[in-house]
């Protein structure tokens, strides 16, 4: 018979035994959470500042949440991608709806999504401009942890990571209009950026810059992805 393990101590060893390491953590393992704050195993209390990486951003065990995965849990939790299914269709109406654009992809990471904008700018290239398939994006961005989204992001001395990486992604300063201006060519199929760079500090793009790169995008027929 297999004994439930509770104390943080065997819980620590099991994870350092069946876990496979990709970073360090601290050695504490959290256990429950309510609104702001989170605790752990140990019943130490601690206010988040982290909020899952931007992910639970109602908080910990919202009501709102745990009702609805109850009610959908029980009637459907998953009938593969290759189907519609309700709360599909709904959610896709509500957020096109509210946001203006016209169609959702649904994906399960940042990363996902991005590597799908990625493929959806190389078919465009393919498609529309001759086979370009040159992304440009910027210095300090983070766009990922997946093969191709680590080869678009500009962080310093990734560029040395898993090489060698993927092709394709120019990089240039962010917020500089002649930068982006001077890096587009024949090859250049997207420009991908974040709004606000978060990883790289906490810089946000200009309201101007941005006009800017959307002219500039219709001027070259190229793809402006956020």
């Amino acid at each position: 018979m297999t004994m439930v393990k509770t104390s943080t101590d065997e819980l620590l060893a099991d994870a350092n035994d069946a876990i496979l390491f990709v970073a360090n953590r601290p050695q504490v393992v959290m256990e429950h959470g309510e609104g702001m704050y989170i605790w752990d195993t140990d019943g130490t209390k601690y206010l988040d500042f982290i909020g899952g990486w931007a992910v639970t951003s109602l908080g910990h065990s919202p009501k709102v949440i745990s009702d609805a995965l109850l009610e959908q849990s029980s009637k459907l939790i998953h009938a593969s991608p290759g189907f519609y299914n309700k709360p599909m269709v709904e959610f896709a109406r509500l957020l096109t709806s509210l946001s203006g654009l016209e169609r959702v992809f649904f994906g399960s990471t940042g990363a996902e999504a991005n590597e799908s904008a990625i493929k959806l700018a190389r078919k465009y290239g393919a498609v529309r401009k001759n086979g370009a398939y040159e992304i440009i994006t910027t210095k300090r961005s983070f766009h990922g942890r997946s093969l191709a989204t680590t080869a678009a992001t500009g962080k310093t001395g990734w560029e040395r990571m898993f090489a060698p990486q993927m092709p394709g992604f120019v990089k240039v300063p962010f917020n500089d209009i002649e930068a982006m201006k001077q890096a587009i060519n024949p090859n250049t199929c997207a420009i991908l950026l974040e709004l606000i760079q978060g990883e790289g500090g906490v810089y946000e793009a200009s309201s101007v810059y941005v006009q800017e790169l959307r002219k500039l995008c219709d001027e070259h027929g190229i793809l402006l992805m956020f």
